[in-house]
Order: C-alpha cells, then sequence, then structure tokens
C-alpha cells in the first residue's frame, strides 16, 4: 500500500520541534505528564507558533493525505509534541469538510492510544464534537455507543465531546453519556461529567441546577463541585 503521508512536512515538524527543544524543560514536562515518550522541551504556545507557517505552506491536498499525514505524525512519534502536532495538523482549515463519520476510527484511534487527557481532552473536543455537530443524526448513535465502551478515554470523550456545542449541546445524548458513566469511580470521569455540566451552565445555568439535583446522591463530590463552580 502506497506511503500517502507528506514526508516533507512530518520531517520538518520533527526538525522544527527538535531544533527549539529546551532539554531541562524536557525533563519537567515528562515528569508532569508522567509520560513514558519524552518531550523535547516545547511549549505549547511555541509549537503553535512553529508549526503555523509549516501548515500554512503545505496544506494537507486531500483527505487521504491528510489522514496519512496525521497518522504519521502520530504513530511514528518518538516525542510528545509530534503528537501535539499530529492533532493541530488535524484541525487545518484546509481539512474542515473532510470532519466526517468516517473520520470517527482516526480519532477513536488517537484517544485509544494517547490514552491521557492532554491529547483526549481536545481531540473529544475539537474533533469529535465537530464530527458531532455537523453529523447529528449518524454520530449520535455512535457517542452512544462510547458512553458505554469497555475503554475509560472513549467513554471520557463521549461525556466531554458537547463542550464546545453551547445552544446546540444534545441534552439527550448529554444526559445518556452522564448517567452511564456518574457511577465510575476513576477520577478521569468524575473530572469530566462535572466539566460538562460546567461548561454547559454557561448556556443553560437552570438545566445544570436541575441536572444535579436530580442526581442527587449518584453524583461524586467532584463532579458536583465541578458542575456548580460558577452558579453561586
Amino acid at each position: 500500500m502506497p506511503d500517502l503521508a507528506d514526508r516533507e512536512l512530518v520531517a520538518l515538524v520533527r526538525e522544527v520541534l527538535a531544533a527549539a527543544g529546551d532539554p531541562e524543560r524536557a525533563v519537567g514536562q515528562q515528569r508532569y505528564m508522567k509520560s513514558a515518550m519524552p518531550y523535547y522541551g516545547v511549549t505549547l504556545p511555541e509549537e503553535r507558533k512553529l508549526l503555523e507557517p509549516l501548515f500554512k505552506e503545505l496544506p494537507p491536498p486531500s483527505p487521504e493525505v491528510w489522514e496519512a499525514t496525521v497518522r504519521a505524525l502520530w504513530d511514528e512519534a518518538t516525542h510528545r509534541e509530534e503528537w501535539y502536532a499530529a492533532v493541530s495538523y488535524a484541525q487545518h482549515p484546509a481539512a474542515a469538510g473532510w470532519l466526517d463519520p468516517e473520520s470517527l476510527d482516526l480519532w477513536r484511534h488517537l484517544v485509544t492510544t494517547g490514552a491521557w487527557w492532554d491529547v483526549v481532552d481536545e481531540t473529544a473536543a475539537n474533533l469529535v464534537g465537530e464530527v458531532l455537530m455537523r453529523h447529528r443524526a449518524e454520530v449520535t448513535p455512535v457517542m452512544r455507543a462510547w458512553a458505554v465502551d469497555e475503554h475509560l478515554w472513549v467513554r471520557r470523550t463521549a461525556v466531554i465531546c458537547q463542550l464546545r456545542a453551547k445552544e446546540e449541546t444534545d441534552l439527550d445524548l448529554l444526559r445518556f453519556a452522564i448517567e452511564s458513566n456518574v457511577d465510575d469511580t476513576t477520577f478521569w470521569l468524575r473530572k469530566a461529567i462535572g466539566w460538562a455540566l460546567r461548561q454547559y451552565a454557561r448556556t443553560d445555568p437552570e438545566w445544570v441546577r436541575a441536572e444535579v439535583a436530580r442526581l442527587e446522591g449518584r453524583l461524586s463530590g467532584l463532579s458536583r463541585r465541578e458542575a456548580t463552580k460558577h452558579l453561586g
């Protein structure tokens, strides 16, 4: 099978990140993130500034090249910043029209192999969430399945995939994702539930107050504190 990835872009990403890296910072970043994969030592704002001109100069010419390049940056990564580059490239403006239901397999791959909040949360909110908002009828059943998936980070994705939806939030889906995971004892699901509720409270605080009251006795203290943080 031919390699469709933009190898020039992949090489340039690695080159600029390696050149900009700070080995001392890299040690602290790896420790903070509890990452088995090392860092170059580039902060996220610095990385975005470095990669913006590369992505502008070498936009993805087709969905096939785009997906292959995302996978190459991700699957062949030697440093964690290359994962961040893959997620950033996935959100390239030229690829907006390719965020369709077929792309969910790719986002699930990032979620299950990344399996940590720094990559899962952006993938959930900005990629999975965008696909959901564009293709509600097709993707809502998939998110319902993800909400009860065996993989913790897939379930977290289902809970927080509507963080950017605001007035377009599917409340039935949000409620289903929360109720499917409200009894989970892990920090990551409890935090996700509180975050999803807190974010929607910016749009409809009364709905969130009612949900917190309805789930009284099942909602963890962490979820409740997060959900009501700005409700007064």
